[in-house]
């Protein structure tokens, strides 16, 4: 997976998407910020601001069972990487920003999803059916800013297993105060 959330090159502004003389609107996705009040210590509640940008994962997916022709006509070129429009991603990722608005709630699941990532949520798909939709979370400090990058966002109808329960507050945490983030 390219994950040009490392590369420093993330995506700001995505442009829609067009296919039958149907603009697809990706705005849902651009560059924002995100906050989060942590006030367990009601004396010295913090506050924490996140850049959140969106991968091209959220709303492609690779697909060797479409013809060479629909294949082409499905292709979204982003600026270091190209892959299929995907409908039913693109449906899910619409969830997203309110999904991110809530990281930091009880009721949201943030768990390790392996190598320094970590993963959340239950959703409805368009079809109604509660859904594990396995949102790939990274965590940066460049630059002295908090940033949030979902690399990647796709429903896991098999369900995502044993998980490792990991408190939004305490990554924001360690992320601001340059420590190590929680691992497995």
């Amino acid at each position: 997976m390219n994950n040009n959330f490392n590369t420093g090159k993330e995506v700001e502004q995505w442009r829609n998407f067009r296919y039958n003389n149907q603009d697809y609107d990706l705005s849902h996705l651009n560059e924002h910020w995100a906050e989060y009040l942590d006030d367990k210590d009601e004396n010295n509640p913090i506050l924490y601001k996140f850049i959140v940008t969106y991968g091209l994962h959220c709303f492609t997916k690779e697909s060797n069972e479409l013809s060479s022709d629909e294949s082409q006509l499905l292709m979204y070129h982003a600026p270091n990487e190209s892959r299929q429009f995907n409908f039913d991603r693109y449906e899910l990722s619409k969830q997203l920003p309110s999904i991110i608005k809530s990281l930091s709630k009880k009721t949201t699941l943030v768990c390790h999803a392996g190598n320094g990532n970590y993963a959340t949520v239950k959703v409805l798909d368009s079809n109604g059916i509660e859904v594990d939709y396995y949102v790939v979370l990274v965590f940066k400090k460049p630059k002295k800013k908090l940033r949030l990058h979902i690399v990647s966002a796709y429903p896991k109808y098999e369900g995502i297993g044993k998980v490792i329960k990991v408190g939004f507050f305490v990554i924001a945490k360690n992320l601001l105060n340059n420590r190590k983030l929680p691992s497995r």
